[in-house]
């Protein structure tokens, strides 16, 4: 036996040895703080926890000669098994364990000389108590009490106690009689060992909505980078390839260039250049004759708002759809083209 364990009693022996043993065999070990809890409840958590975590029950004197023994990183978790400590062992990784001891926890009534652990806060409305001492009781601990209609009100909502603060005696009294729970009681992780690392909690609290839109807005940027900076890859080469088309046919139809693909679209530019001039004419007195101002009120009825900016890393495919748009402006146009030239 090793040095911290040579000269204990059997049966403590034969508990640091269960001890390393659930250590060696399980790829996290955590500590847990079982402060509080009803035996009851211990029991309900190990049945809820069964097939995936086992809890054990040890002084800390005797976790602390295990950890000594195995030495190495795992020896770390000395630091954190303070007050009343377990252990867990479970072949999780520390982020599910922490997310499934999270699920272990019920509310439960404060007791004297606990710590909030979020703001208490009591919200107005009628409550089921007659009037009696329950006013005065609930006024001494800053509780806006009335009587009205034969019942006990809460005149406003009210914030008790402070995160962080003592709740002292009078006020959990009030939380009792009012049937507020604000504790949550169950297993707290203080730290779990996996792969030579320790974890504490404010490691693994994770919003997992922000982290999976956190994510897709990545992606996203990815995308948009790789499109943008003309990187092909097997996601963006489509993408890439139509705003290649798209730009060639707009240099085609800025510079005139008649190739048979784009030259509908030129005509189609010009046809509303004219409309623009011809109503611009009419604004100075010059008559239109009957089929160029139908040509020209259907173009204007057509022409759509002024769009806003791009905002800054819009989708590729948001471009395609404007564009495409246009194209079916301008080609919409060439009847109106044939109705002003016969």
């Amino acid at each position: 036996m090793a040095l911290y364990t040579q000269n204990l009693p059997r049966w403590k022996k034969e508990e640091v040895e269960e001890i390393r043993r659930g250590i060696e065999e399980h790829s996290l070990v955590g500590v847990v703080d079982m402060y509080g809890i009803p035996a009851s409840q211990i029991q309900q958590i190990r049945r809820n926890l069964r097939g995936t975590a086992r809890v054990k029950m040890a002084r800390n004197t005797l976790i602390e000669h295990a950890l000594n023994e195995l030495g190495g990183s795992v020896a770390a978790l000395n630091d954190h098994a303070e007050g009343q400590s377990a252990l867990i062992f479970t072949n999780e990784n520390p982020f599910k364990l922490f997310k499934l001891l999270e699920k272990t926890k019920t509310k439960m009534a404060a007791k004297p000389g606990e710590t909030a652990p979020e703001d208490i806060v009591i919200p107005k409305g009628p409550t089921s108590f007659k009037p009696g001492p329950i006013v005065g009781e609930l006024q001494q601990v800053g509780i806006p009490a009335v009587i009205e209609g034969g019942k006990v009100k809460i005149r406003e909502t009210k914030t008790v106690v402070k995160k962080g603060e003592v709740i002292n005696k009078k006020v959990a009294g009030a939380l009792i009689k009012l049937g507020v729970k604000p504790m949550d009681v169950g297993l707290i992780l203080q730290a779990a060992y996996y792969r030579e690392t320790i974890f504490t909690p404010d490691l693994l609290v994770i919003d997992e909505d922000a982290y999976a839109n956190n994510i897709a807005l990545a992606a996203q940027q990815a995308f948009n980078l790789s499109v943008n900076a003309a990187i092909p890859t097997k996601f963006t080469i489509a993408a890439i390839i139509g705003r290649a088309v798209r730009e060639a046919r707009n240099v085609g139809v800025d510079a005139a260039i008649y190739e048979k693909d784009i030259v509908d679209l030129i005509i189609g530019r010009a046809q509303r250049e004219m409309l623009v001039v011809a109503l611009a004419a009419q604004d100075h007195g010059f008559e239109l004759d009957e089929a160029t101002l139908k040509a020209a009120s259907a173009a204007t009825a057509a022409a759509p708002a002024p769009a806003a900016p791009a905002a800054a890393g819009e989708k590729p495919e948001e471009e395609e759809e404007e564009e495409e748009k246009k194209e079916e402006d301008e080609e919409s146009g060439l009847a109106g083209l044939g109705a002003l030239f016969g």
